[in-house]
């Protein structure tokens, strides 16, 4: 199973973390189910950009980015050319490193 280290982040993982999640799953489903709770306002559906991450280590063996996901990520705040929508990035058998954005484009959290 790959590993998925996590770098620090002040609200959802304060010191940093590894978890492993088996190939086939989503960066988004492996940090929910091991208590990281990224926000994902479409629930996991590439409608929003709230699960954004930057991949710093190991891109190279998700799967390809769809049109749709790549359209949604040049509203995401912070973008990266490492970027990708957490929901859409599919896991292989490749060690990570990510990086979870210190802000996010919630409009619903922010009462808009």
């Amino acid at each position: 199973m790959p590993v998925i280290k996590i770098l620090p982040h002040p609200e959802y993982c304060p010191t940093g973390t590894e978890i492993t999640a088996p190939a086939g799953t989503s960066i988004c489903e492996a940090l929910l189910e091991n208590h990281i709770n990224i926000e994902h306002a479409c629930d996991m559906s590439c409608a929003c950009t709230t699960c954004h991450v930057i991949v710093r280590q190991g891109i190279n063996s998700l799967n390809e980015a769809e049109e749709e996901e790549e359209d949604l990520l040049d509203r995401a705040w912070g973008l990266e050319p490492q970027s990708r929508l957490s929901c859409q990035a599919i896991l292989a058998q490749q060690d990570l490193v990510v990086e979870i954005p210190k802000y996010t484009i919630n409009h619903a959290k922010e009462n808009h």
